[in-house]
């Protein structure tokens, strides 16, 4: 007889994990001050067929649905979210990109994201090369050592390939379709954006510290122990 779970169609089964491929532009409709936390109502530019207790990335932020009623989704963010996101920065009318997390069947369009934020980058320039654009954002000094030429990140929730990096700015392109289906069209030098650096790049970085640091058996050791 087959595990309960197993009789379910795949279709109802989510990974808490994202692709960096936008579904849907939001705009902020409230915000609300409680304590040191916020509570945020949001209207999806389309109906995502959301229910109480899904989660759903805010501009690339793993967000639990609170209330859902029609097109307006509420959530409550802690001091924690505020302090590491943009989200302090957001006032009504804000637009925030929005996306359902990958189902268990569903195709890896951009990179895995996992809708945790690694930091807050500053927009630095965005200039116009038709057909596309050249968006350039600063970034903590912490994550440049994740990010390579070719390789992914996720601004605001949006996977973006790396083009060229300069000092601490990475230069990124952004092609009509993204420019014309996100919120990064509304953004404008000096903003605070969301950043979560490829999570495969952080998982090499840090066993190639862990190496670095021990013998090869002690290393080897350590990850079958740990994983």
């Amino acid at each position: 007889m087959k595990a309960k779970w197993l009789q379910r169609p795949v279709e109802s089964y989510n990974f808490l994990m994202f692709t960096g491929i936008i579904e849907a532009v939001g705009k902020v409709r409230r915000l609300t001050k409680i304590d040191r936390g916020m509570k945020v109502k949001i209207t999806c530019g389309r109906k995502l067929r959301m229910k109480r207790g899904d989660s759903l990335a805010v501009d690339g932020v793993c967000l639990t649905c609170e209330n859902v009623r029609e097109r307006d989704i509420e959530f409550t963010l802690s001091s924690e979210t505020l302090e590491r996101t943009r989200f302090g920065s957001l006032t009504t009318g804000s637009k925030v990109n929005l996306e359902r997390p990958l189902a268990a069947n569903g195709r890896l369009g951009g990179h895995f994201v996992q809708g945790h934020i690694d930091g807050i980058g500053v927009v630095a320039s965005i200039e116009s090369d038709s057909p596309a654009w050249w968006f350039s954002v600063e970034l903590p000094l912490s994550l440049l050592p994740y990010c390579v030429e070719k390789g992914s990140i996720a601004v605001n929730g949006v996977s973006l390939t790396v083009a060229e990096i300069t000092g601490n700015r990475i230069l990124m392109s952004l092609i009509p379709f993204t420019w014309n289906n996100t919120s990064l069209s509304e953004l404008k030098p000096g903003d605070p954006v969301n950043v979560e650096v490829d999570m495969l790049a952080k998982y090499v970085r840090n066993f190639s510290r862990l190496q670095r640091a021990e013998s090869d058996d002690e290393f080897l050791w350590k990850f079958v122990r740990e994983g």
